[in-house]
């Protein structure tokens, strides 16, 4: 997947050369990559594959809603840049296109974003949208509108209907709302993926290895990610091309913090040695308990042998 970075007229490549073709394109903020979501990205990925053009996902950098102020407010993002990044790649799309979003972007008709941007810049000779699919400034743009636009400007336009999951409407939204009551499981259901919480290993007070379960300490690059409700997670973790099982706690660690701010820290199972600025993708698989202050350092050691145990339904 190539990635190429638009910002006020400039093109940004990771090295490779990036000009005008045919393409299939879908746009949108794409926050978690979720089901609903993959539908859209499927649906581009077979119709470029039928014409022989590139499929392009042209996607927001930072969330519009951080810049313009809709009322609703900045939602806590299912997927940081390079966790997004990282899922559409993982989708294999051919080019992955951030758009810089600033004020200046914002101002910029819909009638410009398709002309001067998608077709101009980029080569869109088809657009796959989702069934409640909104663009320019002000989301006035809606599927009518870009449809005109197609008929004068020479490309099609295919609109992907609503997609649900047991009578429920795929959303970040709901995917969210899951998340901070911690039911995980639910929320990879929507999603298409387990939850992803990244970030780079940090030193901690070591305190975990005292404990005999030596845990990494995660720092997230952005606190704009949404982190679900407290607790101890099971988890995914690939290091060195080798795929573990990690517990995650997330929260204040009340035993041995008593109300810090929230860290996220996990015991990865098999491993030894230093992680120590190396960036880690853990993926959430299930919430295993709450966060809860024990008596004793010891009596909190007991809890984690009885958690390691639970663990193992999760080893490969």
């Amino acid at each position: 997947m190539q990635v190429v970075r638009y910002h006020n007229g400039t093109l940004a490549t990771d090295g490779c050369p990036f000009a005008p073709a045919p393409s299939v394109v879908t746009v949108g903020s794409y926050d978690g990559v979720h089901m609903g979501h993959r539908k859209i990205i499927a649906r581009m990925q077979e119709s470029a594959r039928e014409q022989g053009w590139r499929s392009v996902v042209v996607t927001f950098d930072p969330h519009p809603r951080k810049v313009v102020k809709d009322g609703e407010g900045v939602p806590g993002l299912l997927t940081l840049p390079e966790e997004k990044e990282r899922l559409l790649g993982e989708l294999g799309i051919d080019i992955l296109f951030v758009i810089s979003f600033d004020e200046e972007f914002a101002r910029r008709s819909s009638e410009w974003f398709i002309d001067e941007l998608l077709v101009a810049v980029i080569g869109a000779r088809r657009m796959v949208i989702g069934y409640d699919h909104g663009f320019g400034s002000g989301r006035k743009g809606s599927r009518e509108t870009l449809k005109a636009m197609a008929e004068r400007d020479g490309f099609t336009v295919e609109v992907v209907e609503e997609v649900r999951l047991q009578s429920q409407h795929f959303s970040s939204t709901r995917i969210r709302s899951l998340l901070s009551e911690g039911r995980v499981r639910e929320a990879n259901l929507f999603l298409g993926a387990s939850y992803m919480v990244s970030g780079e290993v940090v030193h901690g007070r070591a305190l975990g290895r005292k404990l005999g379960f030596p845990t990494v300490n995660l720092a997230l690059s952005s606190q704009e990610k949404l982190l679900p409700k407290s607790g101890v997670y099971a988890s995914l973790v690939e290091v060195d091309g080798v795929e573990r099982v990690a517990m995650m706690n997330i929260g204040q660690r009340p035993t041995l913090d008593d109300g810090r701010p929230v860290t996220i820290e996990a015991h990865i199972l098999g491993h030894e040695g230093d992680l120590y600025g190396r960036n880690l993708v853990f993926r959430l698989l299930e919430r295993l308990r709450d966060e809860e202050r024990f008596p004793s350092l010891e009596a909190l050691r007991a809890q984690l042998e009885e958690d390691k145990k639970m663990m193992e339904k999760f080893r490969k």
